[in-house]
């Protein structure tokens, strides 16, 4: 049974006098919840009427906020097999525990992604000759071209991504960027999580 002054609108539970979705400020509106995305363009319009009126440094965070949010969605993840072989094509041979602390995941993780590149025929395991606790990688010859297809294919979107500036825009920008991520890293460090240069 739905309390009162709690609103049914997405289920994320906020009060009825002030939700914070479309189908949510039409259900306190008119008392009939709309169905699934007919709110899209309430929200969108709240979003757009914030950011006017935000102040100038919270619309540089929606901004780098709303770029982290695309990346995600234009990149794999820091596990993907297609930013591993490219890691994996940089150098001849990686232990394991060198390919998952650079990853950044746990081994468990390491190991299940890695036997599906194995199955594939994409890169090939063996135990380390100086430690045998540990394993060796490297990519076979058909993981090889993969790993350089996919490099390419990520040097052809980084293009496209900044394809809308100059090249003194973005040189520009880089060192902008380059200035507020060492000062984040100077006030912050690893309680921001803000660590160095990504990209692999």
């Amino acid at each position: 049974m739905q309390e009162k002054n709690i609103c049914p609108g997405c289920g994320r539970h906020c009060e009825l006098s002030e939700p914070h979705c479309g189908r949510g400020e039409e259900y306190r509106r008119t008392g009939r919840l709309p169905k699934r995305g007919q709110g899209k363009n309430w929200d969108h319009e709240r979003r757009k009427e914030h950011y006017h009126a935000a102040g100038i440094n919270d619309k540089l965070i929606i901004n780098l906020r709303d770029l982290n949010h695309i990346m995600r969605l234009l990149y794999e993840g820091k596990a993907s097999q297609k930013r591993i072989l490219i890691i994996l094509n940089e150098s001849e041979i990686i232990t394991q525990r060198d390919l998952t602390e650079r990853l950044g995941i746990q081994p468990g993780s390491a190991s299940e992604i890695l036997s599906k590149l194995e199955n594939a025929g994409w890169i090939l395991r063996s135990q380390n000759e100086a430690d045998r606790r540990t394993t060796d990688i490297c990519l076979t010859d058909s993981g090889r071209e993969l790993a350089a297809e996919a490099l390419a294919q990520r040097q052809r979107r980084h293009e496209e991504m900044f394809s809308c500036l100059s090249g003194d825009e973005r040189q520009e920008l880089l060192s902008l960027l380059e200035r507020v991520c060492a000062d984040w890293r100077a006030r912050y460090g690893e309680k921001g999580k803000v660590h160095g240069h990504g990209g692999d």
